[in-house]
């Protein structure tokens, strides 16, 4: 197929796919998909080899959050019965953490509910980050607090973070009808706080909310702009007692389609294949691992993920490996730093902005599959409770 042999040479050199070539992936027929994920993966493995970079979560403060975020179970309004608590205290979540690191994670990611810290929060994160970092030697540490207030980021970078998430999660045009709290340009201010402050940026998305193939790649395209080093592509698990949850939109074949669509946009960047993908990939995960080189490890935040053994097994299995703390993740040119220049695109070619060509006629959101509830948990276990993780 010509489309693909055009994005492989692109991916090959970092070169910005045009919008018409990214939807037209998105677009390919399921008899094409193996040959979609063997393009991708060639892209994939160019960068970075056959390794996959192991995360782990640990949720450093459950629910009761102000903003009102659609997917999310920990929001204002919220019905879901998932685990509640406050901050956990520096030990705590250092132990936790260990959890992850023992089953192979080399990034720890800290995360707490909420509008975005105080400085009170970001001194309790700090101690935090200090004791798992004494506790478990080589281990990268990656914060996710919600909207930084200036100088919050250098504070983190201070205390030894190595990275900061916040997603972008949907396409600008479609943002308000996700959230209501804080608006798009909020979130991509905190992405850029955190560049500006040496802090590796992290941001990413959520798909199966209803959004159109268009706004999936107006996502990508305002991500590789802001040129973060590692992408997290989420695919929605839709919690009963929250607004998205009824939207099952997602088959194992679009989730592919997904990913490599992201990976042909953003060749050179961590992939991670992130919350929601034992409920949508399924039995397709392995697949997944020839377009993403990253995935979390174990359980989310408020649901159960694949047991940390099975994660394990299935990389070993597919002919992957492991990413060692000895091990560079990103390319050369991206971990000396070359790539970030601000904000603009990296290895665009022509150097214009993100989505400048004219965007084909939008089409009309996906159509509902069959509601897997079943395969949806809420996490019992690991922080914030007595029992151990899965990790």
């Amino acid at each position: 197929m010509d489309l693909l042999n055009t994005l492989v040479d692109k991916g090959l050199r970092r070169e910005l796919p045009t919008r018409d070539e990214a939807l037209a992936v998105l677009a390919t027929t399921d008899d094409d998909l193996l040959d979609v994920v063997a393009a991708a993966g060639k892209v994939r493995r160019h960068w970075f080899g056959r390794r996959v970079k192991l995360n782990y979560l640990v949720n450093l403060k459950s629910g009761l959050c102000p903003e009102d975020c659609s997917y999310c179970s920990q929001r204002l309004g919220s019905t879901a019965g998932i685990l509640k608590y406050t901050w956990l205290k520096p030990d705590q979540a250092s132990d936790a953490a260990a959890a992850g690191v023992a089953g192979g994670a080399k990034r720890v990611c800290l995360v707490a509910s909420g509008r975005g810290p105080t400085d009170r929060d970001v001194d309790r994160v700090s101690e935090t980050i200090k004791a798992i970092k004494d506790n478990n030697e080589g281990v990268e540490v990656c914060a996710c607090l919600g909207l930084l207030s200036d100088g919050q980021a250098e504070r983190l970078r201070e205390a030894g973070a190595d990275a900061y998430n916040h997603n972008l999660n949907t396409s600008e045009a479609t943002y308000g009808e996700i959230t209501t709290t804080h608006t798009y340009e909020d979130r991509v201010d905190t992405v850029q706080k955190a560049h500006a402050a040496g802090l590796s940026a992290c941001s990413g998305l959520i798909a199966g909310m209803g959004e159109t193939d268009e706004d999936l790649v107006d996502v990508v395209y305002s991500l590789r702009e802001l040129d973060p080093d590692s992408v997290p592509v989420n695919f929605l698990i839709p919690f009963e007692g929250t607004p998205l949850g009824k939207e099952w939109n997602l088959t194992p074949q679009r989730c592919l389609r997904i990913l490599a669509m992201t990976r042909f946009v953003c060749p050179d960047v961590e992939v991670r294949i992130a919350g929601g993908r034992e409920v949508h990939l399924r039995t397709m995960q392995p697949l997944a691992l020839h377009l993403a080189n990253s995935i979390f490890l174990g359980d989310y935040l408020t649901s159960e993920g694949q047991a940390g053994k099975a994660d394990l097994e299935m990389i070993a299995d597919a002919g992957f490996e492991v990413e060692g703390t000895d091990q560079v993740t990103l390319p050369e040119h991206r971990a000396a730093g070359g790539c970030h220049d601000g904000g603009g695109v990296c290895g665009s070619g022509g150097g214009g902005a993100c989505g400048s060509d004219a965007a084909p006629e939008v089409s009309e959101p996906r159509t509902a599959t069959d509601a897997r509830t079943d395969l949806v948990a809420v996490r019992r276990r690991g922080a914030g409770t007595d029992l151990a993780p899965n990790a």
